[in-house]
């Protein structure tokens, strides 16, 4: 599944929700000033600067596997150690951190009990490990748009890649904590909304998505984009101005 687009797209995409998701999931995850923190999987840096505002740069380090989201982190969150490193393999001391948060990743490491027993083995006892990522079903409104139109007009099957993703439920959430041997675990579903500018700010970012929805687009001929273009402008209620779209993410923390 690639991710290989530019700090950009992945925000015009998805960085809209995650910068709405990152307080709230720091939160619940018990984030305060003092802490030194770690953002897995931190992409463009939404996480990694609300991590900074509450903490300080100095006291914040992320990780990615791709080397542009690194830099774009880095520019993002000037001071804070950001490094190129999978969630499976953390290039950081054991016991270095107080809290290890990783949001929207876990659906795309390709081994997420490796990567949760990295992040417990990098806090210190008593440390907090804290996931999110969106909820299954009627977790994602933009996505549940865009593979309904899909769906309806091109592939029955679509979105089907998406819909099995794993870690999307609250059980299975709570199966990875318990596998990782997390104590105190907690869950929660966080809701968010995004907002856009009007419809062709839902539709272009749709063209060079990371995961699926962008590897559903490129196999589209032209026609074919054109009518679900239509139809999610159909489903969106032909919106001529300003809307939003609502979201939702099962968050779980536990201590190492």
């Amino acid at each position: 599944m690639s991710f290989a687009i530019s700090d950009d797209a992945y925000d015009r995409f998805m960085g809209r929700y995650s910068e709405q998701l990152a307080p709230a999931f720091a939160d619940f995850a018990g984030v305060e000033a003092g802490q030194r923190l770690l953002d897995v999987g931190c992409g463009p840096g939404a996480l990694t600067a609300e991590l900074a505002r509450r903490a300080g740069p100095e006291q914040v380090a992320a990780a990615d596997p791709m080397e542009h989201f690194v830099a774009a982190c880095a520019a993002r969150v000037p001071g804070a150690d950001v490094r190129r490193a999978g969630a499976e393999a953390l290039p950081f001391e054991d016991g270095a951190f107080d809290v290890a948060l990783a949001q929207l990743v876990l659906n795309f490491v390709s081994d997420a009990d490796a990567g949760v027993g990295e992040m417990r083995r990098v806090v210190r006892d008593g440390g907090s490990v804290a996931a999110c990522t969106w909820a299954a079903g009627d977790g994602m409104e933009m996505l549940r748009v865009f593979w309904g139109a899909a769906a309806a007009l091109v592939d029955p099957t679509a979105g089907g890649a998406e819909s099995r993703m794993r870690f999307r439920t609250r059980e299975e959430l709570e199966q990875l904590a318990g596998r990782a041997g997390l104590a105190d675990v907690q869950i929660e579903r966080l809701p968010v909304e995004a907002s856009y500018a009007g419809f062709e700010d839902f539709w272009e970012p749709v063209k060079t998505a990371p995961g699926p929805v962008g590897a559903f687009y490129e196999r589209l001929d032209d026609e074919q984009r054109a009518q679900v273009r239509d139809e999610c402008r159909r489903r969106l209620g032909d919106p001529s101005g300003p809307f939003t779209l609502a979201a939702a993410a099962w968050a779980i923390r536990g201590r190492g």
